[in-house]
């Protein structure tokens, strides 16, 4: 019997459970089957289906904890609000990909 591979892609994926600024990191994801679900760090994330409002669009189920989680823009501006005061830290199993492939720079 063939397995089917889990579905990956490099996600941004913004803390905005203490603000509308947080942390923030690119990485890897992996999507539940429905994709409702993103899985990420040992951490289990579940849309808020529209009802999350203008700052996060999915939860940690098990802290309750609010994220931004969203496909990474070729120019880097990944923030629903700029004037951050955090860096976006990317992960460094994707960072070759990431800096060529999505953000089109040779050389990182």
């Amino acid at each position: 019997m063939l397995m089917s591979k889990a579905k990956t892609q490099i996600m941004y994926i913004e803390d905005k459970s203490a603000d509308l600024d947080g942390p923030a990191r690119i990485g890897r994801v992996t999507f539940s089957k429905s994709g409702r679900s993103i899985y990420y760090g040992g951490r289990t994330f579940q849309s808020l289906g529209g009802g999350g409002g203008l700052k996060a669009n999915y939860f940690d189920v098990e802290t309750g904890e609010e994220f931004w989680i969203s496909g990474p823009k070729k120019d880097g501006t990944d923030r629903l609000y700029s004037g951050s005061p955090f860096s976006v830290e990317v992960d460094p199993d994707v960072a070759n990909e990431y800096w060529q492939d999505i953000r089109g720079h040779s050389g990182h």
